[in-house]
């Protein structure tokens, strides 16, 4: 009976992450197809695509469009989550509760709604849709979810640390950036990393947010509308081999580290 739990386990297990992980594989298998269909019998291996995808003046602005928007807009959206945790969790504020569920309100909307908000106070003030209105917009989408983690991380032990600091003479500033914020570092790396990877592959608000400079998924909508492109292979690849890289810097810069401690 205990074997067959185990092969049903083992089963299960299997088909989930079949389930999950088969339209990966497939994707990376076809982006060597040197053939221009992605349909068996696989005729490969090729980089073609890949030279194809880095020869390709759009595609490459689009990925560093996406890179530079994700790097940027993550670390904006985890400084603004830090400091409303640090005020929220430090100092008594009138409504503080409400505070906290505004500030997280905008996790239980739909993107297209909150896009289609930006877009609208972007054209009532006369704002430009550019690579600054698409940040904006992914500052928005990740700053409750930066602001989530890193309070939920901050504990009564934090603040007896930080008394001591101030009866040593440190000023408020020293003692949040200099015995707060390393003391969360763990969780404040995460919501980075987190948002790194949601701004990375975000499509909706870059689509609406965005004109002439795009990122990378509206370039790939605009390849895929002319027909099926194996450059789209080939670029699908990059975009999952960069999310497996932030995981794996997640694990080992924050996880492994939380583990230690």
């Amino acid at each position: 009976m205990r074997n067959l739990h185990d092969w049903a386990s083992g089963l299960y297990a299997l088909l989930i992450y079949g389930f999950i992980f088969l339209p990966v594989a497939v994707l990376v298998l076809f982006s060597f197809q040197s053939g221009r269909f992605p349909i068996p019998p696989f005729n490969g291996p090729s980089l073609k695509w890949y030279e194809a995808v880095l020869a390709d003046d759009k595609l490459v602005a689009a990925l560093t469009n996406s890179l530079v928007v994700a790097l940027v807009s993550s670390a904006v959206a985890c400084l603004l989550g830090f400091l409303a945790a640090y005020g929220l969790a430090r100092y008594k504020l009138p409504a503080s509760g409400l505070q906290r569920a505004l500030i997280t309100a905008p996790l239980t909307v739909s993107y297209l709604i909150i896009g289609l908000g930006l877009l609208i106070m972007f054209n009532t003030f006369g704002i430009s849709r550019s690579l600054w209105t698409v940040g904006i917009g992914h500052t928005v989408i990740n700053m409750p979810l930066c602001f989530a983690i890193i309070y939920s991380q901050m504990g009564a032990h934090q603040v007896n640390v930080e008394r001591a600091a101030r009866d040593l003479g440190a000023a408020d500033w020293q003692v949040m950036w200099l015995i707060t914020a390393p003391m969360l570092m763990p969780a404040i790396l995460a919501s980075y990393f987190l948002s790194v990877t949601f701004s990375w592959d975000e499509f909706i608000i870059s689509f609406l947010l965005s004109r002439f400079e795009v990122t990378l998924p509206v370039e790939i909508w605009s390849l895929l509308r002319s027909g099926l492109n194996p450059k789209t292979n080939a670029v699908g690849s990059i975009v999952f081999l960069v999310s497996v890289m932030l995981v794996v810097i997640l694990e080992l810069t924050v996880f492994r580290r939380a583990r230690r401690s």
